[in-house]
């Protein structure tokens, strides 16, 4: 069952290549039916999850048996929450796509090839058929920005590539270092989790933990490797910046947490101060750099670098052992898997939202707008919502999300947490400046409202948020456990 969600939409990408003379409109279908079986397909591997430890719908096969390298997947709760929101994600994104006219095959098939291999990573349960899915991502991405993004796109495409394949690269030295010292070699990631092969490692075990630091880091991203991220938000197509910040950016988070922390407890420790610097200066750095923005979709995208950063943050302050109680630490834990699911929601959906703008005025420059509340107030009321979401307003999952975080790190980082409670501020006064410039005040030109396409993709993502801010206790009841056995086995 879970191999099927995982490749079902790279069987279905196949169809419109082999149907002979497709048109437009049936690749815009088949596209949006292949997401929406895969959406229910995931809804199905949820309401049968036995909640609690250990991996569900697990599957170990043989596939490079010389190094130790299975087709090992399974679920749990930090993975599934993250698969379902993938699922989603590209679903909405099908639906907002029904307008798309630019090569619509090439782009549908592009989208089908990214949600498998997005489903795949967050399944993987193997440090090669990881690192895999982690590169191809990388390849459908950059495909994505430099065919159907704006002006500068094939610059904005290269930016992003070469960063993150450094990363990568970066990510297969740390992991050819686990197999290397693991005895027996494995690149099992459960068997890894239990030898944790560089324990008392000194020197060695920082270096591992230094590369695959990078790695993810890159990918997140956080301060100072976040800077080919503005350029490609900014020249991607707005499904393009709805996925990658949505699903491509919690592969850089998921990572720490399913590989760093639980392969390298005590060197994830000693570090761990650092993780917290880190993660407290990207909120900052991303809420101060976004308030400056005259650029809606670059001042959204900012705030990612903000919004990533509470999860690093919370992960630090997971690792300060004697700083706090273990029931903080795990609240930490389960408040940055929240985060990463309430980020993909809200800012897929701000970006979806920065795509009706591009498409209404032909830029992204707020100054260009004006009063199109009076025109489109869908539209309007959507983006407030959205805002109001971002900024971590009580009712959304925001809110959940980084009160946990706040909470879980206090007493680990007092001063950490206290300067990172500031982002919070800041991200509120740019939203409300965003939205005062475009839609209150003189109006400089009517626009058209959302259409219903439009509306169906953004509005369930805006929906779900405000589910999860007042009764997050289904999501709660999932990641806990999970959480729980993060942090016992951060504690050895």
């Amino acid at each position: 069952m879970l191999s099927v969600v995982v490749f079902l939409p790279l069987v279905a990408a196949v169809i419109p290549f082999a149907v002979p003379r497709v048109t437009d409109r049936f690749v815009r279908w088949w596209w949006l039916g292949a997401a929406a079986a895969d959406f229910v397909l995931v809804v199905i591997l949820w309401a049968d999850y036995p909640n609690g430890d250990g991996y569900g719908y697990e599957v170990n096969l043989r596939w490079i048996p010389s190094i130790s390298s299975g087709y090992h997947i399974g679920v749990d709760g930090l993975s599934l929450p993250l698969l379902a929101l993938t699922a989603g994600l590209f679903l909405a994104c099908a639906v907002y796509s029904l307008r798309q006219e630019k090569r619509v095959r090439s782009f549908a098939v592009l989208f089908l090839f990214l949600e498998t291999v997005s489903l795949g990573l967050f399944v993987a349960l193997d440090l090669i058929l990881f690192f895999v899915f982690f590169d191809l991502s990388i390849v459908g991405m950059y495909f994505v920005i430099a065919g159907w993004g704006h002006r500068d796109a094939a610059r904005a495409a290269m930016k992003f590539f070469l960063y993150t394949f450094v990363g990568s690269l970066a990510l297969l030295v740390g992991f050819i270092a686990l197999y290397v010292t693991a005895s027996p070699h494995t690149f099992d990631l459960v068997e890894l989790t239990r030898q944790m092969p560089l324990a008392g490692g000194g020197w060695a075990a920082g270096l591992v933990l230094l590369a695959l630091g990078v790695g993810f880091a890159i990918k997140t991203p956080t301060v100072p490797f976040h800077t080919w991220l503005p350029p490609a938000h900014t020249e991607a197509p707005a499904a393009g910046s709805a996925i990658l910040a949505g699903v491509l950016l919690k592969m850089g988070t998921y990572g720490f947490v399913r590989i760093a922390m639980p392969i390298l407890p005590d060197t994830w420790r000693r570090y761990a101060i650092v993780f917290v610097v880190v993660g407290v200066v990207s909120v900052l750095y991303g809420a101060l750099v976004a308030l400056g923005q005259r650029d809606f979709k670059r001042m959204v995208a900012y705030t990612s670098v903000n919004h990533m950063g509470y999860i690093i943050l919370a992960i630090g302050a997971a690792g300060i052992v004697g700083g706090s109680a273990a029931e903080a630490r795990q609240l930490a834990v389960t408040g940055a898997v929240t985060q990463m699911i309430s980020h993909g929601l809200i800012t897929g959906a701000l970006f979806l939202l920065a795509g009706v703008l591009y498409d209404r005025g032909g830029t992204y420059d707020l100054d260009r707008f004006g009063g199109l509340a009076a025109s489109a107030p869908r539209f309007a009321g959507l983006t407030a919502a959205a805002a109001f979401a971002s900024l971590g307003l009580p009712g959304f999952s925001g809110f959940i999300a980084e009160f946990q975080i706040f909470t879980g790190s206090l007493g680990a980082a007092p001063v950490a947490t206290v300067l990172a409670f500031l982002g919070i501020l800041i991200t509120a006064a740019l939203f409300l400046r965003a939205f005062q410039k475009v839609f209150l005040g003189k109006p400089n030109a009517p626009a058209a409202d959302l259409t219903v396409a439009e509306g169906v993709s953004i509005a369930p993502l805006l929906l779900l948020a405000v589910v999860i801010g007042v009764f997050p206790r289904f999501l709660l009841d999932l990641i806990e456990p999970a959480s729980r056995s993060v942090l016992n086995l951060l504690a050895r």
